[in-house]
């Protein structure tokens, strides 16, 4: 494996917080499994006892990551949550910010969506972050909201719909990633996601008793 270039360690950063660096971009570039606790915290310019000491382990490292990141996003999505006029507005808002987010750091976006479901140690518990928690929370508090104002319907349920728009995010997350490594970002421009979402948001409005009839006898 090719040895990464080490970055120097500032006195304004901490020793916390250059592991947390050097994780994030040697996880993103190399894989979780690949790359050892000795290579990031040498990275980090740093030790495996400062490693096991701040994190637990690497898969503590990798939470970490992903809670730190979460952190100043969640407060920012509330914000826009409680200035939207409608639940439906909110969540069109919602996702396409989660969305340009992740398009903004492709390192954590590749984390996200190809570590971020990695299985905790010798157990069967997938790793789902606080962050991530909260931000599924919230959308799903979100469409409880809008079914009550009358945005989404009433006959579905709240978590169906949340893992469907949920699932389109993550869609989207990937796509976008996968444009900019070959170079075909214009094939997903912003203005279209936010519109696709506009769309997925409307069909799950309220809806005939019909229609609703037919989905609830689908297995």
């Amino acid at each position: 494996m090719k040895e990464p270039r080490r970055s120097e360690p500032t006195e304004t950063v901490s020793g916390r917080e250059r592991l947390l660096g050097a994780a994030k971009r040697l996880i993103a570039e190399v894989g979780y499994e690949r790359i050892s606790t000795a290579t990031i915290a040498r990275e980090a310019g740093s030790s495996e006892s400062q490693l096991v000491r701040y994190f637990g382990s690497k898969a503590g490292l990798l939470e970490a990551i992903f809670n730190a990141s979460w952190a100043p996003l969640i407060p920012r999505i509330v914000r826009m949550v409680s200035a939207a006029p409608t639940a439906r507005d909110a969540m069109i808002t919602v996702l396409s910010t989660m969305i340009g987010a992740f398009h903004r750091d492709p390192e954590l976006a590749k984390l996200f969506l190809f570590e971020g479901r990695r299985v905790r140690g010798d157990s069967a518990e997938i790793l789902l972050t606080q962050g991530y928690r909260e931000f599924a929370r919230l959308v799903l508090s979100l469409i409880e909201r809008g079914q009550r104002e009358g945005s989404f319907s009433p006959a579905l349920k709240v978590q169906v719909m949340g893992s469907a728009l949920l699932g389109a995010a993550e869609g989207m997350i990937r796509d976008r990633l996968l444009a900019v490594q070959h170079n075909q970002l214009s094939a997903l421009p912003a203005t279209q996601v936010r519109a696709v979402f506009e769309a997925l948001i409307s069909g799950l409005g309220p809806r005939s008793v019909s229609d609703i009839a037919s989905a609830d006898a689908e297995p």
